[in-house]
């Protein structure tokens, strides 16, 4: 690798750290606010499902969390798979968040519990699980179906968190945070490039060689051939004659 690429990828490293730890540093500096100042009240703007007013935590409820430990709980996983998620393109950590959240949280608004307030990163978490999850799964290739098989080793025992009976465990923001990763994965995947090419590419691509794919040609441009050919098939004559004279 060049001086330039490894200035690249420690300047992406960098961006990619930014992203990470300015997230996490923001869920704290929420928590400790939640906790010192208003007495964990703040978590009032959770989800409360089926009610209006409880639409509000779907934009609220990642950010907040009902103790220290819960955040904790919660801080390693969201800083491990959110890396994976942002490996490729940066943009995919708030695009997967957003779908994520949104899911997770109508998803709970929707079957969960009446009187019951849900908060808490891990819709987050899971929407991320989801994504890595299923993205190979959509996009068919080595690296994506890589990933997948590494996240399923690191955190496949997590997905009993979308498994009710848990006493305070928000089961249905996990399950529809991950669902909501899914569909993400399904959005944002990147096409392979053989499905676009006709069969004999595909081919050619299979062989590893190059895919050519031949343009029409018009009556005119085989007339025109045709007088090129005849015009040097007479030059050739000429230059025939003089040769024997």
């Amino acid at each position: 690798m060049d001086e330039g690429g490894a200035r690249s990828l420690v300047a992406e490293a960098k961006a990619q750290g930014k992203i990470l730890l300015g997230f996490t540093g923001l869920l704290w500096v929420i928590q400790i606010v939640n906790a010192f100042v208003f007495g964990g009240s703040l978590d009032r703007f959770g989800v409360h499902p089926r009610t209006l007013a409880g639409l509000w935590g779907i934009l609220f409820a990642p950010f907040l969390h009902v103790s220290f430990a819960h955040l904790i709980a919660n801080t390693i996983p969201f800083l491990v798979l959110g890396w994976l998620v942002m490996l490729r393109k940066k943009r995919d950590f708030f695009l997967v968040s957003a779908i994520a959240a949104l899911v997770g949280g109508l998803g709970t608004w929707l079957i969960a519990p009446a009187l019951t307030v849900h908060v808490g990163a891990s819709v987050l978490i899971f929407g991320f699980l989801g994504y890595l999850l299923a993205r190979g799964i959509f996009e068919r290739r080595i690296w994506p179906i890589l990933g997948s098989v590494v996240t399923f080793f690191l955190y496949g025992g997590a997905l009993t968190g979308i498994l009710p009976g848990a006493i305070g465990i928000s089961w249905q923001g996990h399950l529809f945070g991950l669902l909501g990763g899914i569909l993400a994965a399904r959005l944002l995947r990147t096409p392979r490039l053989e499905a676009a090419a006709p069969a004999e590419g595909r081919r050619r691509i299979a062989a590893g060689a190059p895919a050519r794919v031949d343009a029409p040609r018009s009556a005119e441009g085989d007339d025109r051939e045709a007088e090129i050919e005849a015009e040097l098939a007479e030059a050739k004559k000429r230059l025939e004659a003089r040769a024997l004279r």
